[in-house]
């Protein structure tokens, strides 16, 4: 079985890569409602055939609110992300073919938080999370005058990762890839010094190793401590962003205060109440729009080494 996906990977991948290309073409040559269409109609029939991420979804949805919603309630929230993620996928398509339309659909809100952080000048770790649209608040960031960087993972398709990397370029987004790890670091602590914003994602499953077990819709969730590494080291802000999409269609980026680190004397309690809190931020803003959360990732893989058994989500 290993040996027939990897003999159809190069296939696959290569299909990848030609659909993204050409949705990026229709959307830079034709109107938008016309694209849209289209890109609606491809996008739905990809989602025929997502059924195993459909089934973690599920399952975490039940972890995180089986006891406050019913089966009924929780598909209802499937369903909306399924509608968020086309949207969401549409408008990427879009603005990397129309970057200086993003002004247009992106609006702030708590800008005097970025600005006051900044102002300290050792740089801003923008806490947020796979979490509406984040890619276009990254945009936004940019074309809002701030020198941004992003630390993802690279695509498993290193032509993949080369394409959406020369991208980020022309629009002017900075990239950081989580690996080599030490590279990883050393770009981060540089643009921090720099006085540049630097967004981070922490709602993924991390494990042990490296990593804090913390609460996260009351079930322990295995967490990296990077914004907290970071900002000890370096003396950056953390500065929790999130964005969420309006009635209007259109969406908007909410800014948060600086959030101030808990010092303790014991480094494991340090990173375990700090991750916590911040783990607690992101909870909060999951709560307020379910669907614009990435469910199909395993938050809870990772266990606790006294517990030992993995749960589904």
């Amino acid at each position: 079985m290993k040996f027939e996906r990897k003999m159809f990977q190069p296939m696959v991948r290569g299909f990848a890569r030609a659909v993204l290309k050409f949705l990026v073409f229709i959307f830079r040559v034709g109107p938008y409602f016309m694209v849209r269409f289209i890109g609606r109609a491809l996008l739905r029939f990809a989602l025929l055939f997502m059924g195993s991420q459909r089934k973690v979804a599920i399952n975490s949805l039940q972890v995180a609110f089986g006891k406050e919603k019913t089966i009924a309630e929780l598909k209802q929230i499937l369903s909306h992300c399924g509608d968020t993620f086309i949207e969401g996928a549409i408008e990427i398509f879009y603005f990397i073919a129309h970057p200086e339309k993003a002004k247009e659909y992106v609006s702030f809100e708590g800008l005097e938080h970025l600005d006051a952080a900044l102002k300290k000048g050792k740089g801003v770790i923008a806490l947020t999370a796979h979490y509406g649209n984040f890619p276009l608040m990254m945009l936004g960031s940019v074309q809002a005058g701030y020198k941004t960087n992003c630390v993802i993972k690279p695509a498993r398709d290193p032509k993949m990762t080369e394409y959406l990397l020369k991208k980020r370029e022309v629009i002017g987004l900075k990239t950081i890839f989580t690996n080599p790890r030490n590279e990883c670091v050393l770009k981060t602590i540089k643009a921090l010094r720099n006085n540049e914003v630097v967004f981070l994602l922490a709602d993924q499953n991390f494990g042990a190793k490296g990593g804090v077990f913390v609460d996260f819709f009351g079930q322990k969730a295995g967490t990296a401590t990077g914004p907290v590494v970071f900002a000890q080291r370096t003396g950056a802000a953390i500065v929790p962003m999130f964005i969420a999409r309006q009635p209007d269609g259109k969406h908007k980026v909410f800014i948060e205060p600086e959030y101030k680190l808990e010092n303790f004397e014991n480094e494991q309690k340090f990173f375990e109440v700090n991750m916590g809190n911040i783990t607690k931020i992101i909870e909060s803003y999951i709560r307020k729009y379910p669907h614009e959360w990435a469910w199909m990732h395993r938050r809870w893989k990772s266990r606790p080494q006294e517990e030992g058994e993995m749960i589904d989500g």
